[in-house]
């Protein structure tokens, strides 16, 4: 069911963090978790925090807050109480019992929002199985109509049977779920190789969620052929789209799901074949939100995304983002930045620059290369058309002199053909 036609559910937000963390960061965090709430369908009706020495094992917060949100639940007749923490089945488990409501923590809602976005076969797989692993250890807290063993005679009822089926029923379609996940793996990786066989570099497009990756996406395919909202995670399937590149030729863009700090591990497991794309791309473009006051932790994170996946020494390309509503000063103390370039994708201001960047890079790849073939060699020709991209032809006598972008192991191999034509005298 779409955002648009869900029926506005009234939450109570609690933050609890730890006296030594930076209360800027769970400022943020706790901002953050308002709009993940509102991507979500929900209406903020109150948020409560808690700064505390240490987590209480068994509830997160202490007696006196959850007396305090229970009152708010109250007072807004909030339905949800959503935790800007992670909370173990056993945390979960007491407050829903203490609170006598739904209780959700910030791993639930984001996997919640992937569902709604999730648009195609792979996303909703990997979708569901992030839930369903999530789900698993916590079935006696979200369960209760489940009755439990608890001992002792004439205690020892049907419910506990029902547990245990729906735990073995989750579990088979868990392992139903890799297997599918795994063949649509083995698909993208054949459509994967495809793609490389074919002479057009790739360019990934990443970053944190809501920085306008697929609006500058749209920006260089001159269409709107990507949706784009200003929400979070508004598009979780990847796009590829050809853009011209400024000395002549064409490269893929892929727009790649947005990250955020706290990514639930399941997710990125389970997305783990889609975000694979960027270790193929010859370029990474990283996008940031230059105009968010958080933009050092939000790239940060996306860096240990990358380092998680084996992709932080890629060729990577820094883009700030939304540098219209930047001041001069602003956009003067970030155009200094090695590696990176100032853009608008609303305005289309340094999309040029961009590209020459992203055209550099490449350029250490794909090499601007001459070769003078002569015209009967049509094997030759075939290999060179299909393993290179060429960029235009002029004829030097008998011979066609081919302009092409190359990557240096197939202009080596288009070499060591000629001479061996040559050699044969023809």
């Amino acid at each position: 069911m779409s955002v648009e036609t869900r029926v506005l559910e009234r939450v109570v937000l609690v933050g609890a963090y730890l006296k030594g963390e930076a209360p800027r960061r769970a400022k943020a965090s706790l901002e953050e978790l308002v709009r993940l709430t509102e991507t979500a369908g929900g209406v903020v009706a109150e948020t409560l925090t808690q700064r505390v020495e240490r987590f209480h094992p068994g509830t997160l917060i202490g007696k006196g807050k959850i007396q305090e949100v229970a009152e708010a639940a109250l007072r807004h007749r909030a339905r949800t109480i959503i935790f800007d923490s992670d909370l173990s089945p056993a945390q979960q488990k007491q407050l829903e019992g203490e609170l006598k409501t739904k209780i959700i923590d910030r791993t639930r809602l984001i996997l919640d929002i992937f569902a709604q976005r999730a648009r195609t076969r792979e996303g909703e797989l990997q979708v569901e199985h992030a839930q369903l692993s999530y789900m698993l250890p916590r079935l006696t807290g979200s369960w209760r109509g489940f009755s439990q063993q608890v001992g002792g005679i004439g205690t020892r009822g049907p419910g506990e049977r029902k547990l245990e089926y729906e735990r073995r029923h989750i579990s088979r379609r868990i392992e139903h779920l890799k297997g599918e996940i795994g063949r649509v793996k083995r698909q993208r990786a054949v459509q994967r190789r495809r793609r490389l066989s074919i002479p057009v570099p790739s360019v990934a497009i990443l970053g944190y969620t809501n920085v306008g990756k697929s609006s500058l996406l749209n920006c260089l395919t001159r269409t709107k052929a990507v949706y784009a909202d200003d929400k979070l995670f508004a598009t979780l399937d990847p796009t590829t789209r050809r853009v011209r590149l400024p000395e002549g030729g064409w490269a893929v863009f892929t727009d790649t799901v947005g990250f955020i700090s706290n990514l639930p591990t399941a997710l990125i497991a389970a997305f783990r074949s889609t975000l694979e794309e960027v270790l193929e791309a010859d370029c990474l473009l990283h996008v940031v939100d230059a105009s968010s006051p958080d933009r050092e932790d939000q790239a940060a994170t996306a860096l240990a995304v990358l380092k998680d996946l084996g992709a932080e020494s890629a060729p990577t390309l820094t883009v700030y983002n939304k540098t219209d509503k930047l001041s001069e000063p602003e956009r003067r103390s970030l155009a200094g930045a090695p590696g990176s370039v100032l853009v608008s994708a609303q305005t289309g201001e340094g999309i040029e620059r961009m590209l020459e960047g992203v055209q550099e890079v490449l350029n250490r790849r794909w090499l601007l290369r001459e070769l003078a073939v002569d015209p009967g060699e049509g094997r030759l020709l075939a290999e060179i058309h299909r393993c290179a991209q060429v960029l235009g032809q002029r004829q030097d006598g008998k011979r066609w002199v081919l302009r092409m972008r190359v990557t240096p192991e197939n202009f080596s191999r288009f070499m060591h053909r000629a001479d061996l034509l040559d050699s044969e005298g023809r």
